[in-house]
C-alpha cells in the first residue's frame, strides 16, 4: 500500500509540467542588451553525458546570426516551405515595417499634422474670385429680410475680394502653438506605439525560443524514459525486476509523453503568437537564431535609469506636449474677449450694368470698374458668457492635463524600479538554476548507479529524474526570462527602436 501511495504521489508532481508564455513586465536595436547566456559555462563540461543530464548542455547549441534582408516580409508570406531564419533584430524590423499598429499610429501622425495646417490657415490671406449676374425688376429694392433696403438692378460683373488677419491679440497664435504642440504629442505617441510592439516582437521572440528548448527538453526526456522502461521490461521479463518497478517506469514515460504533448502545442502557439507580432497573415515556420554574447548583468543604478526614463519615454513627452496645447489653448479661449483687427480689399469691374440713356437712373453706376481697401475691428460686448464658459472649461482642462502627466511621472518611477529589480532577480535566477541543474544531474547520475546495483528503488530513480527534469525546466526558463526582464527593462527606461 505504500508503494502505491508513493506512486501516486510521483503521478501528481509529474503531472505539473506546462508550458505558459512568458508575459513579462516598442526600443532601438542597438539600445536593447544582448542577450545573455548562463553565467557557469563550465556546466555543459562538467555534465556527465548520460540520458537526460545532457539535456541542459544542449540548450547551449546556438547559430550564427543571418544579415537581415530586405527582402524578409516577402520570403515569409511565399509558399516556400523552407524555415526562415529569424535573429530578434529580424523580428523587431519586421514587426516595425509590418504590424498594423506602427501604420496606424504613424497615419494619425500625419493627420495631426494636416490639423495644424487647418489652424495655421487662419493667419495666411483668404482671396476669393466671383462672377456675379443678376436679372431684376430694375429699380426695386428688397425691403423684408434685411434692416437695408438695397436697390436691384441688372448688371453682371466680375471681381476678386482678399482679407487678411491683422491682430487678434494672441488668439489665433495661440490656437496655432497648441495645434503644433498636439502634433508633436502624436509623434510621440507613434514613438510609444513603436515600441509597444518592439517589445511585443521581443516576448514573442524569446517565448518561442524558450517553447523550442523546452520541446528539446521534453523529447530527450521522452526518449530516456523511454529507454528505461525498457529496459526494466526486460528485466521483469527475467524476474530480475518486480511488476511495481515495471509500473513506475511505465507511469515516468507517460508523464514524459504528456509532457512533450503540452511543450508541442506550446511550440505552435508561440510561433502563432510571434507571426501576429510580425504582421504575418499565413501559417510561417521560423528557425529562431540566438545571440551568443555574454551575460551583461543589469545596471547598478536604479535612480540613473529613472533619470533616464523621465526624460525619453515618449508617452510622458506626449503627455508633456498635450499639456502645453491644453495651456495654450486656454490662453487662447481666454484671448476672445480681446477685438479682431482685419484688413479687407475688393477689386472687380462690371462691363453689364442699367442703360440709362432713356434717363430711368442716371449715373447709378459712375464707373465701370470698382474697388476699395478698408480696416475692420471687431469688438466682442456680450453673448451670453459663452467665452466666459469657453476660457473655464480650457483652464479646467489644463489643470487636469498637468495632474495625468504628474501621475504618468510617478508610474514611471515605480514600474522603472520594479522592472530593475525583476532584472536583478531573474540574473540571480539563471546562476541559482545552472547550480541547481548541476546538482540535479549528479543526483540523477548517483540515484542511476545505485538502481543498477540494486542499492536504490525505482522511486528513488524516478524521484531523481523528475527532480533533473524539473531542473532542466528551470535553467531554460530563467534564461529567456532574463532577457524579457532586460527587454522589458529598456521599454520602461524609453530605450527607442
Amino acid at each position: 500500500m505504500k508503494g502505491y501511495t508513493i506512486a501516486l504521489l510521483l503521478c501528481v508532481a509529474t503531472g505539473r509540467y506546462g508550458f505558459a508564455q512568458a508575459q513579462p513586465a516598442s526600443l532601438d536595436g542597438t539600445g536593447i542588451p544582448a542577450a545573455p547566456q548562463p553565467q557557469n559555462e563550465r556546466l555543459a563540461n562538467q555534465m556527465p553525458v548520460v540520458d537526460e543530464r545532457a539535456l541542459v548542455a544542449g540548450m547551449h547549441a546556438t547559430n550564427e546570426a543571418q544579415t537581415a534582408s530586405p527582402t524578409l516580409f516577402q520570403q515569409a508570406n511565399s509558399a516556400t516551405p523552407a524555415a526562415m531564419r529569424l535573429t530578434r533584430e529580424q523580428a523587431e524590423q519586421m514587426a516595425i515595417k509590418n504590424n498594423p499598429r506602427v501604420s496606424v499610429g504613424r497615419l494619425l501622425a500625419l493627420a495631426q499634422h494636416q490639423v495644424y495646417r487647418e489652424v495655421r490657415s487662419a493667419e495666411l490671406p483668404n482671396f476669393s474670385g466671383a462672377i456675379t449676374a443678376v436679372d431684376a425688376n430694375e429699380g426695386s429694392r428688397i425691403t423684408a429680410g434685411y434692416l437695408t433696403a438695397s436697390a436691384l438692378f441688372i448688371h453682371a460683373g466680375a471681381g476678386v475680394s482678399l482679407s487678411q488677419l491683422l491682430t487678434d491679440f494672441g488668439k489665433t497664435v495661440n490656437l496655432v502653438s497648441s495645434s503644433k504642440l498636439l502634433e508633436k504629442a502624436q509623434n510621440a505617441n507613434a514613438l510609444a506605439t513603436t515600441e509597444d510592439v518592439v517589445l511585443a516582437a521581443d516576448q514573442a521572440f524569446y517565448n518561442a525560443l524558450q517553447a523550442q528548448a523546452l520541446l528539446k527538453v521534453a523529447e530527450q526526456t521522452v526518449e530516456t524514459r523511454g529507454s528505461v522502461e525498457h529496459q526494466v521490461s526486460e528485466l521483469a521479463k527475467s524476474k530480475l525486476k518486480s511488476n511495481l518497478d515495471l509500473s513506475f517506469a511505465e507511469v515516468n514515460l507517460a508523464q514524459a509523453k504528456l509532457l512533450q504533448l503540452d511543450a508541442q502545442n506550446n511550440v505552435d502557439s508561440t510561433i502563432a503568437a510571434l507571426s501576429a507580432v510580425l504582421g504575418l497573415d499565413k501559417q510561417t515556420s521560423f528557425e529562431l537564431v540566438e545571440e551568443r554574447t555574454e551575460v551583461p548583468a543589469p545596471p547598478p543604478d536604479v535612480d540613473v535609469l529613472i533619470k533616464a526614463a523621465l526624460q525619453q519615454r515618449p508617452d510622458l513627452q506626449a503627455l508633456n506636449f498635450n499639456q502645453q496645447a491644453a495651456e495654450k489653448y486656454h490662453r487662447a479661449q481666454r484671448d476672445q474677449f480681446f477685438p479682431t483687427i482685419s484688413a479687407l480689399g475688393v477689386v472687380g469691374g462690371s462691363p453689364v450694368r442699367p442703360d440709362c440713356i432713356s434717363g430711368c437712373f442716371p449715373n447709378y453706376f459712375i464707373s465701370s470698374w470698382y474697388g476699395a481697401v478698408g480696416v475692420n475691428m471687431s469688438i466682442p460686448i456680450f453673448n451670453g458668457f459663452l467665452y466666459s464658459a469657453q476660457a473655464s472649461e480650457a483652464s479646467y482642462r489644463a489643470k487636469a492635463a498637468t495632474e495625468n502627466t504628474r501621475d504618468l511621472r510617478d508610474r514611471i518611477v515605480r514600474d522603472v524600479r520594479t522592472a530593475w529589480l525583476g532584472a536583478n532577480t531573474a540574473f540571480q535566477r539563471v546562476g541559482v538554476a545552472a547550480e541547481l541543474a548541476k546538482q540535479a544531474d549528479l543526483s540523477l547520475s548517483l540515484a542511476q548507479e545505485r538502481y543498477k546495483l540494486g542499492l536504490g528503488s525505482i522511486v528513488e530513480l524516478s524521484q531523481a529524474q523528475l527532480q533533473q527534469a524539473d531542473a532542466a525546466i528551470g535553467y531554460v526558463a530563467a534564461q529567456y526570462q532574463y532577457r524579457l526582464s532586460l527587454s522589458s527593462l529598456n521599454f520602461e527606461m524609453g530605450v527607442r527602436p
